[in-house]
Parts: structure tokens; sequence; C-alpha cells
């Protein structure tokens, strides 16, 4: 298995959030000892913050797009 704390490039959203799925389904299936429990839960963390990433770059490019558009009232004839 590859090292899952090892550098490299930034999941997708979904794929971190899949991984993020698994990491909690394995942490609530308990069985881990404590040290797989706390590697899994600095995992999730790490999973969990890019996620976040990706949520609020899309925020970003959301209401630049809706800064963009023309209001509606600006044509109105009242």
């Amino acid at each position: 298995m590859a090292d899952e704390n090892a550098p490299g490039p930034t999941p997708s959203y979904e794929q971190a959030r899949e991984e993020l799925t698994e990491v909690v389904r394995r942490l609530e299936t308990g069985g881990l000892t404590l040290e797989q429990s706390i590697e899994l839960w600095e995992r999730g963390e790490k999973l969990a913050a890019v996620c976040e990433e990706w949520l609020q770059g899309a925020r970003v490019k959301l209401a630049a797009a809706m800064a963009r558009r023309p209001d509606p009232t600006d044509d109105a004839p009242f």
C-alpha cells in the first residue's frame, strides 16, 4: 500500500470526498489499534481540508460569475 501521508498531487474534490467517506467508514467500524485510528483520523483531517479548499474555490468562482451577471432590474421600465 502507498504511504497515504506522502506528498503528491492534490486529489480532486470527488477523490478526496470518496477517500474521506472510506476513512470515516473504517473509523466507525472499529477494530483498529489506537495508532491506526489516529493515523486514519489525521488522514481524514487532511482530506477534509482538501475538500474545504475545493469548495472555497468554487464559492469564489461562483461569486465572481454572479458579480459579472447583468442586473435584470437595470432594464426594467418602471
